[in-house]
This record gives C-alpha cells, sequence and structure tokens, in this order.
C-alpha cells in the first residue's frame, strides 16, 4: 500500500481538526501520546527514560514542531491501525486510565489541525514512516511506503533514540502552513504548556524539554517544561479521603484543596491554575470547583481530586466525558453523583473564604483601572469649573466666598485669542506659600506643532520657587484655526488656559488685569503689590461673586474602596477627604471583590455607574447650591439628569479604555 484515505468518517476528522488548529493544543495531545507510551512500558518492568523532546521552529508565516520520545516505538502495522481506528478503541475508551480523553482521534487532527506531517518510529530494528497530508480534493491521506525497513543508525541519531538492539521510540513532526493557526511566540509557548491543566501530571513525572531556534541559525535554545506551583496554604488533605455513592456501592477518591498566597491564579482555558484537577489514573478529564464554579471566594483556590472510578465508568460504556471531550459530562448520573459529593467536601471552605469578604474593610484595584480612575476625576474637576462654572475651592477663615481669597494658580486669562505670525505671553500667577511643600509644579501642554512655546514649560519643585509669583511663556502660533490648552497642576491646585490662533483677532490684545484673587500680581510685572481691586457699582453694594473659569482645586482628589459598615450605600462622596469611598460592606460591591480583596477589572462596568451616580450628585448639589436653590429637590434632581446627560458617555468610555 501507498496512499491510501484514512478509514475514518471524513466529515469528523474536520470538524475535530477545526478544534486543534492551535500549535498548543496539537503539542498536549503529542506529548500526552507519549506519556501513554512510556506508562504502558512501565506497566511491562521496561526501563524507560521518561524524556520527552519538543523542537518548535518558528518562522514568519509558519512552524514546524516534533514530539519525540524514546518509550515503545511502533511496529509497521501498528503505526497503520493508529491512522485507522476511532474512539472506541483508544486506552481512555476501553477505562485503561489512561490519555487525555480524545478517544483515539488526537493524532490525526493534532496533524490536520495544523497543515500536514510525519510519523517517524523506531521498534524491533525496524523503521516506519507514515505521511499525513490532504489530497487535491480536501481528503484525508497517508502513504506509508507500503512497507517498514531496516532502522539505520542514522534514523536513530535524527530520532534521538539510542542505538541499542532493544532501543525504540517515535517522533512525529508537523508543518504548520494552516493560514488560520496563531504562530506562537515561544516565550508563551513555553509558559502555556507549563501551566496546561492537563500536561499538570505528566510534566510531573516526565521529562519534557522545549528546543527552539531555526535551522542553519546554529543557535537552538532548550528550557525544561516545569508547572511550578504558587505558594499556598493547605486547607484540605493532601489527599484527603472521601466517597461517591452511587447505585448502592461506595467509590473512593481522595481531595486536596489549597489557597494561593501571593500569585494571582488563572481562572478559566486550559492554562486554568485556579480549581481541582480532576485525575483517573493516569488520565486528567477535568478541572473545576464542580458547585462552587465561577463563585465568589473561590478565585485562590487550587488543588487536585483523584478518582479511579471515572475511568472504570468510561470503560464500562458510560459517558463521563462530555460529547466535545472537554471534561465531565455533568449530565452523567454518576459525574453528577461524583460532583456533590465533591462539593460538600469543598463547602467549609469556601465558605470560610466568603466570610472574609464580608469582613474586608479596604480592596484595591488593577494598575489600569486605577489609572482609568485617576483620568476619570481629572477630567470632572476640571468640568466642574471650566464647564459648569462651580466654585471648588473650600471657604477661607475670613468668611470670604470661596473664589474672592488668593488663587494658588491662575492664567493671567483663560482664553488667548491672538493672530498668526505674532508672538504673545502667556502668564501664570502663583501663590508659592499656598502649594503644598515638597511637591512639584507640572505641566500638561496640548499644542499642535504649528504652535511654538518658549521656553517649554518645565517640571518645578514647589520649594525652589521661593518668592517667584509670575511664569510666562513666548508663544507664537503660525496657522489660523490651531488650538491648544495649557494645564499648571501643583498637589490640589490646578489652573488651565486655552490658545486659540484665528486670522481676525486684535493685534492689540493684551492680558486681562488680574482678579482680586490673582495673588494680588499686577499684570505688567512679577511680585509687584497692588491694591484689593473690587468693581464699583451704582447701588453702593458689592457686586455679586462670579466665579473664575480658569483654576481651581480638586474637588476629587481620590477613591477608596473602603467599608462603611452599612449595607445600604454603595458608594458616597467624603467632602471632607474629597474623594469617592466605594464601600467593601455593599454586596453589590462584595461580588466583585475577589478573594485577595482586588476588583475584578471585568466589573468595571459598575465602577461607571458608580463614579458617575457619586460624582453627578455633588456636582448637583453644588450648582443647585450656587444658583440659590439650595435645598431644594427638585432643582438638584433637575441638575443630576442634565450632568448624567452632559458626562455619562464620558465616564462610561473611560472605564472602557
Amino acid at each position: 500500500m501507498t496512499v491510501a484515505e484514512i478509514q475514518v468518517d471524513q466529515r469528523v476528522i474536520g470538524i475535530d481538526s477545526r478544534r486543534f488548529a492551535s500549535v498548543e493544543k496539537a503539542l498536549v495531545e503529542l506529548i500526552t501520546n507519549s506519556d501513554d507510551s512510556y506508562a504502558r512500558l512501565e506497566r511491562t518492568g521496561g526501563h524507560t527514560s521518561g524524556r520527552i523532546h519538543v523542537r518548535y521552529e518558528r518562522h514568519h508565516a509558519g512552524a514546524v514542531i516534533t514530539v519525540g520520545d524514546q518509550a515503545e516505538g511502533m511496529s509497521f502495522e501498528q503505526a497503520g491501525r493508529i491512522l485507522s481506528y476511532g474512539g472506541a478503541h483508544s486506552p481512555l475508551a476501553r477505562g485503561e486510565g489512561d490519555g487525555r480523553g480524545y478517544f483515539g482521534r488526537g493524532l490525526k487532527q493534532a496533524i490536520f489541525g495544523l497543515g500536514h506531517g510525519w510519523i517517524e518510529t523506531i521498534q524491533g530494528g525496524r523503521f516506519t514512516r507514515i505521511d499525513v497530508f490532504r489530497g487535491e480534493n480536501g481528503g484525508y491521506l497517508y502513504d506509508d511506503g507500503g512497507e517498514d525497513r531496516r532502522a539505520f543508525p542514522a534514523d536513530y541519531a535524527r530520532l534521538g533514540i539510542d542505538e541499542e538492539p532493544a532501543a525504540s521510540g517515535t517522533r512525529v513532526s508537523v508543518v504548520v502552513d494552516n493560514p488560520h493557526v496563531r504562530i506562537t511566540q515561544y516565550s508563551t509557548l513555553l509558559e502555556s504548556l507549563a501551566d496546561n491543566i492537563y500536561l499538570r501530571a505528566v510534566l510531573g513525572r516526565r521529562s519534557v524539554e522545549l528546543e527552539h531556534g531555526q535551522p542553519g541559525a546554529g543557535d537552538y535554545r532548550r528550557e525544561p517544561v516545569r508547572f511550578r506551583e504558587p505558594p499556598a496554604a493547605l486547607l484540605l488533605g493532601p489527599d484527603l479521603p472521601g466517597s461517591v455513592d452511587f447505585e448502592g456501592q461506595e467509590y473512593p477518591f481522595t481531595l486536596t484543596l489549597k489557597r494561593a498566597r501571593d500569585t494571582e491564579l488563572t481562572l478559566k482555558g486550559d492554562e486554568r491554575t485556579n480549581g481541582l484537577i480532576v485525575l483517573s489514573g493516569q488520565a486528567v478529564l477535568d478541572c473545576q470547583l464542580f458547585d462552587f464554579e465561577n463563585q465568589v471566594g473561590t478565585e485562590y483556590l487550587f488543588g487536585a481530586v483523584r478518582c479511579d472510578a471515572l475511568t472504570g465508568m468510561l470503560g464500562r460504556g458510560r459517558a463521563v466525558i462530555s460529547d466535545e471531550r472537554e471534561g465531565l459530562n455533568p449530565r452523567d448520573p454518576f459525574v453528577a453523583a461524583f460532583a456533590r459529593a465533591v462539593s460538600r467536601m469543598l463547602a467549609d471552605a469556601v465558605q470560610a473564604e466568603k466570610e472574609k469578604l464580608t469582613h474586608l474593610e479596604r480592596a484595591t484595584t488593577s494598575g489600569r483601572t486605577a489609572e482609568m480612575i485617576e483620568q476619570l476625576l481629572q477630567h470632572m474637576n476640571a468640568a466642574a469649573v471650566v464647564d459648569l462654572g462651580l466654585e471648588t475651592a473650600p471657604r477661607p477663615g475670613n468668611g470670604l466666598p470661596a473664589g474672592d481669597e488668593a488663587a494658588a494658580l491662575r492664567f493671567t486669562t483663560p482664553f488667548y485669542y491672538r493672530p498668526p505670525g505674532q508672538p504673545f505671553h502667556v502668564s501664570l500667577l502663583l501663590d508659592p506659600a499656598r502649594l503644598p511643600d515638597g511637591g512639584t509644579l507640572t505641566f500638561e501642554a496640548d499644542l499642535p506643532g504649528s504652535m511654538r512655546m518658549d521656553p517649554a514649560p518645565a517640571p518645578a519643585a514647589v520649594d525652589a520657587l521661593g518668592q517667584t509669583r509670575r511664569l510666562e511663556w513666548t508663544v507664537t502660533g503660525e496657522r489660523s484655526g490651531d488650538r491648544g490648552e495649557l494645564t499648571a497642576r501643583a498637589g490640589d491646585y490646578w489652573a488651565l488656559c486655552e490658545i486659540v490662533i484665528a486670522e481676525h483677532a486684535s493685534h492689540r490684545s493684551a492680558d486681562q488685569p488680574p482678579h482680586p484673587s490673582a495673588a494680588g500680581v499686577a499684570p505688567g510685572g512679577a511680585g509687584v503689590a497692588v491694591g484689593q481691586q473690587g468693581r464699583p457699582n451704582r447701588g453702593g453694594h458689592k457686586e455679586g461673586h462670579r466665579p473664575v473659569r480658569d483654576h481651581g482645586v480638586d474637588l476629587f482628589t481620590g477613591y477608596e474602596f473602603r467599608s462603611l459598615h452599612n449595607s445600604a450605600d454603595r458608594a458616597v462622596y467624603s467632602a471632607q477627604e474629597r474623594k469617592v469611598i466605594i464601600n467593601t460592606a455593599a454586596p453589590t460591591v462584595q461580588l466583585y471583590v475577589d478573594g485577595r480583596g482586588r476588583f475584578r477589572d471585568s466589573a468595571r462596568l459598575l465602577l461607571a455607574e458608580l463614579f458617575l451616580d457619586v460624582i453627578a450628585d455633588e456636582l448637583a448639589r453644588r450648582r443647585a447650591e450656587q444658583h440659590g436653590h439650595g435645598g431644594d429637590l427638585e432643582a438638584f434632581r433637575s441638575a443630576k439628569r442634565d450632568i448624567i446627560r452632559r458626562y455619562g458617555s464620558d465616564v462610561h468610555r473611560t472605564f472602557m479604555g
């Protein structure tokens, strides 16, 4: 026989091959095949090296992978049979307890899912090679060359097998030319294999090495593939005995449960490190937490449950594996009884984890979420002053309205409207005594390339400012229609000005005289004191206070996840701290805090709702008071609705990244 069609339903091969269109999945299948072969040798008393060698040649548009062992090897007849039989003939289906659970279909699909390949094997001094590929009409074919031959020294050397009379082994090579397959980076592949749940037990009993390089480069890198269990506290076990009662008979199992100390666990996928590995014989059948899957308090729990009865049931024809061969089948009565028994043993430990969350005083966020919140708060601080015209500074001790006190930072005008090609000054007035000791005065210039600013704004230590009361820059805009912004910030104080270049702007524009709150600085010089400038009015009364729109004090200086020791408030504004407080005692918030006290990134939509509600509430209250409607519930509600309509989408977009 030379070229022949694989005698398995071609549609089944096609469907399964698409599931294996992944370098990682194919390698897992080939590695577990080698492990099974070693296990069969060991059961007969044979000596084994336990070595599995994996090579990964990554190219720009493809790759080549090989997996070799020094196990049983195959005769010519055996090699042909592995391509022709299906699920009913696999060792796992017969209840022998070996393999990952792909029912004898994995090798073919691993090759076809990636592209094409070949099998080389030596047994009893005979060498066999079978090429596996697709025909021109799409059929699944193989070429066995019609016969085997004597194994030569070059064959042993190529397959990495010691040349001894009883030496044997197999190597499978696959060319990854399927354009839909992602060509994985070497470091990513090494990590994904080390963490793969179906390799977890294999890596403990075999010596698996991953080699990486390209032909001709002469620099191959080889590293062991090892699963590194995170530092953990033992909660149950090790190997705590349990049993499942099914149809009047007791079936034993053992359970080990741990809690990771300082390591984040992966919660899903084949690289999952959270959950219980389900072992039966040498097979890994699943990884899950049964009745407590995806529940709060389980994010840092992991371990293993071993039940040899599962593969025994499989050998009797029970469908304990799902139709997709991706874990236990929960509809099978034995699996359901087994899941209940394991869950009963887990219940107290999971409940203890949940109890910790109900008494959680504080929580944290990821760095990315914290960055999003900081961006949102700065945006809303500016909106409070620039858009809504609110006074944000605390009332001074002299009883003057907020804003009549000297501003710590303020531009001489919030709006520079200047013609192109004509240099003009942008001036920042400051009161160093009001700025935070040890702080830094920073600038953010958002200017187009056609607008020059000399000198470029540079950070300055507040302590180094001395008696400086004015900073000045020369700006020139070359193109009409350009606009930019300059923001100055020190601690909780900030000031903003807008710069617009317009063709018909006045050539005689000058800085506006400073407001009384401008630190007593004359517009023409630095540090020149002037008298209090109030606008006279005809009635002899002082003119009503008007908010200044170019400077302010942050209303929202930060946030905290903190217990308020009540479950009613999900989030509040602390006026004294000027912070948004997310209440860790609120059940809704607890639902999205993991066992380490970290708010889940996946719940950012909830954060958007909480921050929007608290910020809108505080801005609406201040707006109602500023318009003389303090205490008017309807005015407050109207203002809040307007703020939510105006900024709601901005808040949500911030948390969407």
